[in-house]
């Protein structure tokens, strides 16, 4: 038979049919990689670059001790079944922030140790070398962990800026940390109250009671606002969602709880986004006000369009 091209298109539709999805060969299996968190986003905020870096994370157990001292078991365990959370454990997470003026990079806090906050600046891009300014809220370990490598300061050209109430407090505790990180630096450092700016835009806000002089910072250009809160509120649900509860690491936890209060009541009011600490990476978003304390709204794409 002649096969002419009519021919051929209809015994082609006389074959049974192949699905696209037929089984082939299997290839060999890919090794998993495990789970991954790139470590650092940026954002525009006016003029400002903002990168949230990833200086480390790690399981936190016992959630309720660290978080919720105060409160009966009943009433945390609800707490967390509403917030989808497990009861034995979290997450800690600890991030500081990089802010690009455009003149000068300013760093808030250091992370644990040197090479978490190393690692997240040169992912984003920056050598240590390259920051001109490092700001210390507070001098918990995990904020000023990553200021020095043994007698090596980490970030060589910087000049340091923290509160005045906070450096005098822990200069007089013959604490480690502060010994062997912050001290050896005290001739680079400048030291603020509430209202100081540490460069145009970037001001001081005090926040008293996690540590006698803990600092939030406010940023503004162009119209736009955010505000780094520190350690302010330590987890997104319980610290946000019940101000009132005490938390492990708070050394007045009345004004912790205060100031918890009325800094967020502030940052709902305005309707501004915050980058928190320890709020799951990147750690930034907004907060609502509820009956009882504030909701956390994580950032979707509303910073993207400031770009």
């Amino acid at each position: 038979m002649t096969m002419t091209r009519r021919n051929a298109l209809l015994a082609g539709a006389a074959l049974p049919l192949v699905p696209a999805f037929a089984a082939r060969p299997a290839l060999a299996a890919a090794e998993k990689q495990g789970a991954a968190t790139p470590p650092f986003r940026r954002y525009a905020l006016g003029s400002f670059e903002v990168t949230p870096l990833l200086a480390g994370t790690r399981v936190q157990e016992g959630p309720k001790e660290i978080f919720a001292a105060n409160v009966p078991q009943e009433e945390f365990e609800a707490a967390a079944r509403a917030a989808f959370l497990p009861t034995d454990r979290a997450q800690g997470f600890y991030t500081p922030t990089l802010v690009n003026t455009g003149s000068e990079l300013i760093l808030f806090d250091t992370g644990l140790a040197p090479e978490g906050i190393v690692a997240a600046l040169e992912a984003a891009g920056h050598a240590p070398d390259a920051v001109d300014v490092v700001v210390i809220t507070h001098m918990h370990g995990d904020h000023i962990g990553g200021l020095m490598e043994g007698d090596t300061p980490t970030f060589a050209k910087a000049r340091y800026v923290t509160g005045q109430v906070e450096n005098d407090h822990w200069s007089a505790q013959g604490n480690e940390g502060y010994e062997g990180k912050v001290r050896p630096l005290l001739d680079r450092m400048t030291f603020v109250a509430g209202g100081d700016e540490v460069a145009p835009g970037i001001t001081a806000v005090e926040a008293f009671g996690h540590t006698p002089g803990h600092m939030a910072w406010r940023l503004e250009s162009e119209g736009q606002a955010l505000m780094l809160t520190a350690d302010a509120a330590n987890h997104y649900a319980f610290s946000l969602g019940h101000p009132d509860w005490e938390v492990r690491f708070d050394m007045d936890k009345a004004a912790a709880a205060a100031t918890r209060r009325a800094l967020f009541g502030r940052i709902a009011e305005e309707r501004i986004p915050f980058i928190g600490y320890h709020m799951p990476f990147p750690a930034i978003g907004f907060v609502e006000t509820t009956d009882d304390g504030f909701r956390f709204v994580p950032e979707s794409y509303q910073l993207m369009l400031n770009g």
